[in-house]
């Protein structure tokens, strides 16, 4: 994808982001993990990425996108105590 044609497309899916209020948990979830894969192949197209990296972004920008989500909905996120431990509190 080029990338005159990529940031028309980012554009799109962060304007649609917005109608996230009225969402289920679920839905959220879904919207951020292919708000995410979006993210990550518009990525590694701007950066010429080899098909197989593509993938590794593409999912890797899922599974971001889908715990953002879901850490935004339930109002909740880990922080790393530095010593390679997570403690859950609210954002």
């Amino acid at each position: 994808m080029k990338l005159h044609l990529a940031l028309p497309a980012v554009l799109v899916a962060t304007l649609s982001l917005s109608a996230c209020d009225t969402m289920t948990p679920g839905e959220r979830a879904v919207a951020g993990g292919l708000a995410g894969a979006a993210a990550g192949l518009v990525t590694a197209s701007a950066l010429n990425a080899n098909p197989n990296w593509t993938i590794v972004a593409a999912l890797g920008g899922a599974t971001a996108g889908a715990l953002v989500a879901r850490n935004t909905a339930t109002n909740e996120c880990a922080y790393a105590d530095g010593r390679g431990r997570y403690r859950v509190r609210r954002c």
